[in-house]
């Protein structure tokens, strides 16, 4: 070190020095710990977002590598990322984590298409380093992806359609119908009891309709988090309202989130183009997302309105829950999904999760397979929070108490 140098190093102010020596620790990585360096707060979680990809050596060529199961935190670590650097910074290190994931290869491998297992995690890691992933490449992305929605399309379209359209049909059930909403069959099955056999005629007592028919029935909103740790949640929750699209008896909207809102309904035509348009990872802010969802409500007590998160709010809480007390007293009928995957238990703020039960939100984890029996549940006005404990969901329980609503005004 020169003396110049020397002069420069002595010149600065104490905190300044330490900013230094701060960065060149992240720069150099944990090789170069020393008591003097050691990382604390954000500096820390900087260290240890970069160590992930950095620390390690990149995946070789073997098809084992990489993608897979192998890699199920890759959309919480961009979260990270994106939260600590500017977006310049963020675009090198996602097509670093693209190139050492083995990623670029695999995608060229022109038999990885035909033998690679697609599962959700494989999914998760292809969406969330979708910007990273060359043009030459993403047609094979895209097939990746495609297969994993056709797969759950099939185990999941035929129940979803079954149960929903059931459930439409026994909601609009009526005892007095119009002569153009009577349901003959069912009326005939009520009455058979007063068959006349000498007359051969049929005594009607009970009537049975269909109710005032409409080209939407009810209104499905599905509001889902996008942030990290809800990256298999978002896969499952945009198949199932690209399927309840498809019922023109429903009038389904999907709702993406992190801190910013972005609806993607125009999109369920296809599942594959609404995963690609998601940004996985990045912060969260219920409350704005509540907002825009009621924005868009404009028949609250026939609207389904499903909200998708483990519930750690980024920003002011009681804003979000104001806004879920608001909705409820014009009677939308919310529920709160912590999680919507086959993983079992999801980590969540329980706190906030005993808030929403307290304003009659029924929250808890669902898996996909009975998803479809929850939103005929919903149709048909069931008890949901019943229905979850029978089905062994285990809902949360409702706080003693609701807290004091006073965010300021601006905010609300």
């Amino acid at each position: 070190m020169t003396e110049g140098t020397q002069t420069d190093r002595r010149q600065l102010a104490p905190d300044e020095e330490n900013e230094r020596l701060r960065r060149w620790r992240l720069v150099l990585g944990k090789s170069a710990e020393s008591s003097e360096t050691r990382l604390e707060g954000d500096y820390a979680a900087m260290d240890a977002a970069l160590e992930k990809l950095y620390g390690v050596e990149p995946k070789g060529r073997k098809r084992s590598g990489g993608l897979g199961g192998s890699a199920p935190g890759v959309a919480r670590w961009l979260g990270d990322i994106r939260k600590y650097f500017p977006q310049s910074v963020v675009k090198i290190v996602q097509k670093d984590a693209f190139d050492r994931l083995g990623a670029r290869y695999l995608l060229a491998d022109p038999e990885f298409l035909d033998s690679v297992e697609v599962d959700i995690h494989l999914v998760t890691t292809l969406i969330s380093l979708s910007s990273a992933i060359p043009e030459e490449t993403k047609s094979v992305a895209r097939a990746v992806v495609r297969k994993l929605v056709d797969d759950v399309m099939k185990r999941i379209q035929a129940k979803t359609v079954s149960a929903v359209r059931g459930a439409i049909s026994r909601s609009l059930r009526t005892n007095r119908p119009r002569y153009g909403e009577l349901d003959f069959n069912r009326t005939i099955r009520l009455n058979l009891k007063n068959w006349d056999s000498d007359q051969k005629r049929l005594a009607v007592e009970r009537l049975a309709g269909y109710g005032h028919k409409r080209k939407s029935l009810f209104d499905v909103v599905l509001c889902v988090d996008q942030s990290g740790s809800m990256a298999s949640s978002v896969v499952y929750a945009s198949i199932f309202a690209a399927t309840l699209a498809l019922l023109p008896s429903l009038s389904t909207r999907l709702v993406l989130f992190d801190t910013s809102v972005v609806d993607m309904t125009e999109k369920l035509a296809d599942p594959v183009d609404v995963l690609f348009g998601a940004q996985l990872g990045g912060g969260t802010d219920i409350g704005e997302a509540l907002k825009y969802c009621r924005s868009i409500i404009t028949r609250p007590n026939k609207t389904i309105l499903i909200l998708i998160s483990d519930l750690y709010e980024g920003n002011d809480p009681r804003v979000m829950l104001s806004v879920a007390q608001e909705l409820a007293m014009a009677g939308v009928k919310q529920i709160c999904l912590l999680a919507l995957d086959d993983e079992g238990s999801p980590g969540y703020h329980r706190e906030n999760a005993s808030m929403f039960a307290t304003l009659g939100a029924p929250t808890f984890a669902c898996t996909p397979d009975l998803f479809p029996d929850l939103v005929a549940a919903a149709i048909n006005g069931r008890d949901v929070s019943s229905w979850a404990s029978g089905a062994g969901l285990a809902p949360v329980g409702p706080a003693a108490s609701l807290p004091n609503f006073d965010a300021d005004e601006e905010q609300l």
